[in-house]
């Protein structure tokens, strides 16, 4: 059995349990929540996995040293005492990103510096040549992090961040982070068991990884590369047998609804739909929220409507007062999630929320919070048996410290800040032996399907290219689930 070894999987702020929630399923050991991170333990197919299957991942990284950094020569020379030649091969190139919280060290790029010089003067003085540094493109990726003295050095699994899916193909004005909404989704508690509708869906970013999340497809199914792939110890066969295996899959019996007012939006929306092979699972028209009329079918309403930030619209407030109107005399009996940034515009809404979820929107912290929609008084809808808060809910609800104290609606963080890098100041590792990388593996670069298209209603073609690179395409499953706001007509 392989070795274990340590693992790092980094969100946004607000979308940690649901991560841990979603290692721990995978099978994932050792699993502790830390800040905009993740920690836990596993082997290459455990790192795989969660590079492949996690939908609230942003990256995952491979810890292979922690030092003590009181200056710029401790890391230098901590840096240097890594066999480096086990991880850059003859010919690679590397890149180094730094995240760094101290006052010794105030210029993170001076840190990437110290780093990319231990490993180039060791390769010097051990073969007299030293790697080529690639900052686009590079072949081993690492990434040290420095919370005021103790660093931790690590290969980066992941690559280009894991929000990038690979199936977006056009964007509209301030699109939503593909890892915030799974985040959402997967917070809402569903997985399919009924209709999903967003009123304002903009590019569909919402609508696509519901489907994902309903289908329990994995997100990495898009992508073209993984960062481990270019390791030295990377196991083809073994990457194949995750890529392939589509056991867990499930079907999706009910249907996603996206609408908005922008038909630009829409065709966005469309394209993108299209281009992740979903259209048999998803709808997307020209509606305004204010036309909404209750859908046929028990759904779940799950939104991220105009801030007034980087999105403008002529009337905030009254947009927010049109969605509690709508919510309350035409989705009785159904759920509503929104995220916001501005309590003026929650309360606009006019409807008393189950749960307040603190979560971060890039830079914003916001919230996202749960409406429970009923006919009548509260009072008859609780006698009927209707459950209007969760015990669960009652108990998140009552725990302290969940937002800040005086928390004022505003700008905390920077964007690059929020959307890549991860905290990790108060976590120690337990002491776990590291397992070496095997030197003399060759890495396969060819892939060959070994599932191809699939028959019957799912409609899929193969996942791979021409050229040997993955390429998902499931086909124009278009279904005949054309229908506006007004489904019973």
């Amino acid at each position: 059995m392989e070795q274990e070894f340590e693992l790092i999987a980094k969100t946004f702020m607000g979308l940690e349990p649901v991560l841990a929630q979603e290692l721990t399923q995978l099978g994932a050991n050792n699993v502790q929540i830390g800040r905009r991170m993740v920690s836990f333990t596993g082997d290459k197919e455990m790192m795989y996995r969660a590079n492949f299957q996690l939908h609230t991942a942003i990256r995952i990284l491979k810890p292979i040293r922690h030092f003590k950094a009181g200056s710029a020569d401790d890391v230098y020379e901590e840096v240097k005492k890594v066999d480096w030649s086990k991880y850059i091969e003859k010919g690679k190139t590397f890149s180094v990103d730094s995240v760094v919280y101290s006052d010794e060290f105030r210029n993170s790029r001076f840190v990437t510096y110290k780093v990319k010089d231990a490993i180039v003067d060791q390769f010097r003085e051990n073969t007299g040549t030293r790697p080529n540094i690639s900052v686009s493109n590079p072949d081993i990726r690492l990434n040290i992090h420095i919370a005021e003295d103790k660093a931790t050095l690590s290969l980066d699994s992941s690559g280009e961040s894991l929000h990038r899916r690979g199936y977006r193909q056009e964007s509209v004005e301030a699109p939503l982070n593909e890892v915030l909404a799974a985040g959402m989704i997967l917070m809402t508690g569903w997985k399919g068991d009924t209709d999903f509708i967003d009123p304002m869906c903009g590019s569909g970013t919402l609508l696509i990884e519901a489907a994902l999340i309903a289908h329990n497809m994995s997100p990495g199914i898009f992508r073209k590369e993984f960062a481990f792939e270019r390791w030295a110890d990377f196991d083809q066969e073994l990457f194949d047998s995750i890529y392939n295996d589509d056991s867990q899959e499930r079907e999706f019996k009910h249907h996603i609804y996206g609408y908005d007012v922008d038909i630009k939006a829409v065709n966005t929306a469309r394209m993108n739909v299209r281009a992740a092979g979903l259209t048999s699972d998803i709808t997307v028209e020209e509606a305004d929220f204010k036309d909404f009329k209750r859908p046929a079918e028990k759904s779940i309403i799950v939104c991220n409507p105009p801030y007034g930030e980087r999105i403008s619209t002529p009337n905030l407030l009254g947009t927010y007062k049109m969605i509690g109107e709508r919510l309350k005399h035409e989705f009785m009996g159904n759920e509503a999630w929104i995220l916001s940034y501005r309590e003026e515009c929650f309360e606009q809404i006019g409807l008393k929320p189950s749960i307040k979820i603190p979560v971060y929107n890039g830079s914003l912290e916001c919230e996202f919070r749960k409406y429970a929609i009923f006919d009548g008084k509260m009072k008859d809808f609780r006698s009927e048996g209707g459950v209007v808060k969760t015990d669960d809910e009652k108990r998140q609800m009552a725990e302290k410290h969940r937002f800040k104290k005086n928390r004022e609606f505003k700008q905390r963080l920077t964007e690059e800040e929020e959307n890549e890098e991860a905290d990790i100041r108060s976590f120690k590792f337990h002491s776990l032996e590291r397992r070496r990388f095997d030197d003399d593996r060759k890495p396969s670069r060819a892939r060959v399907s070994q599932r191809g298209g699939r028959d019957g209603d799912d409609q899929r073609g193969g996942k791979f290219g021409a050229k040997g690179g993955r390429k998902f395409a499931k086909g124009d499953r278009r279904g005949g689930y054309k229908r506006g706001f007004r489904d019973a007509d």
